[in-house]
């Protein structure tokens, strides 16, 4: 049985989506028990498997983090990474403030000895619907040669253990495929990676060649990776209106609308990284799902699908062992 404490304040259509995902997830899986943290009038799901807790604060999306971490100690965020802190439950989960999401992964929940920063981990889709892992997408604008190794090592147990991929390939991000190409950092961590045999580097790795299964596991800095994810997001959206202007356009169009809208749809879920779940804070002595603030319950769902899968996984444990310090 995995127990996954759930912040159900948190996002943009909270609660409403986070008690759908949640009454779903129950349903579906018979292994899986549910802390659920909020406001108790706003909570709608009786069930065996579901332990209510009610708390009397919520951290916004306008709050500065640290600091709602350290005042809001009754927040559903808050007691969720507590109870994950305590071992009460196997990992959390949470749409709500990412800078605070963070802040309770470090403070609360606290780092895995010898890691030196946390990263956040996020799958993305690729053209044949296998996906890669991409990381750091946010938790640290700066990194360091041998943080980006720790990245990789941290990656790559992730891509094994939550994907599924016996030897992932793991590549850096840079300008150029060549070992020569980029800047100090990209130049010192390909040295690193190339000289060490605990995964299988497979080399440099341009961003026009990463939705083309260029590696398993890309990693960089989270500032650069940051970046990237929201212009992905950018252009996907834009082709999507595009594509449906297309589509509408005349009567002829509608009709192929009409008569590839299966293939359509398919060609969607394919995509959609809600399809894999959320961001994960690799480094933390704990289980910590961030779920897109604009989730869909459908999204939530995956992202605690997503908790469940790394807590009978033990892919903490896995990471102590592997890249912590005894």
């Amino acid at each position: 049985m995995v127990k996954i404490a759930i912040d159900m304040m948190g996002g943009d259509d909270a609660p409403q989506i986070v008690l759908e995902a949640v009454e779903q997830a129950v349903k579906d899986f018979e292994d899986l028990e549910i802390i659920l943290f909020g406001d108790e009038q706003q909570n709608t799901i009786q069930h065996d498997r579901v332990d209510f807790r009610h708390c009397s604060e919520e951290i916004t999306m306008e709050d500065e983090p640290v600091r709602a971490i350290k005042k809001k100690k009754d927040s559903s965020m808050v007691r969720m990474a507590e109870a994950v802190k305590s071992g009460e439950a196997d990992g959390c989960v949470s749409a709500g403030n990412t800078g605070a999401l963070m802040s309770a992964g470090l403070f609360v929940v606290g780092r895995i000895k010898g890691v030196s920063r946390p990263a956040l981990v996020l799958t993305l889709p690729t053209i044949s619907g296998k996906g890669f892992v991409f990381m750091d997408v946010g938790a640290n604008a700066e990194a360091k040669p041998e943080h980006l190794l720790q990245y990789a090592q941290l990656g790559n147990i992730y891509a094994q253990k939550i994907r599924g991929i016996k030897q992932p390939s793991v590549g850096l991000l840079n300008i150029g495929t060549e070992a020569a190409k980029g800047n100090s950092l990209t130049k010192t961590t390909f040295n690193l990676m190339e000289s060490q045999n605990e995964f299988n580097f497979s080399g440099n790795v341009e961003a026009k060649s990463l939705m083309e299964d260029a590696a398993d596991v890309v990693v960089t800095d989270g500032y650069t990776g940051n970046m990237i994810l929201k212009n992905l997001e950018g252009v996907a959206k834009a082709f999507g209106k595009m594509f449906k202007q297309t589509l509408l356009s005349s009567f002829k169009n509608k009709l192929a609308a009409l008569v590839l809208r299966k293939d359509l749809t398919q060609l969607t879920q394919k995509m959609d990284y809600a399809e894999y779940g959320g961001s994960v804070l690799l480094g933390i002595d704990g289980i910590v799902v961030k779920a897109h603030g604009s989730s869909s319950a459908k999204a939530f769902y995956s992202a605690i699908k997503q908790a469940k899968i790394a807590g009978e996984q033990e892919i903490v444990k896995t990471m102590r062992e592997t890249v912590g310090e005894a």
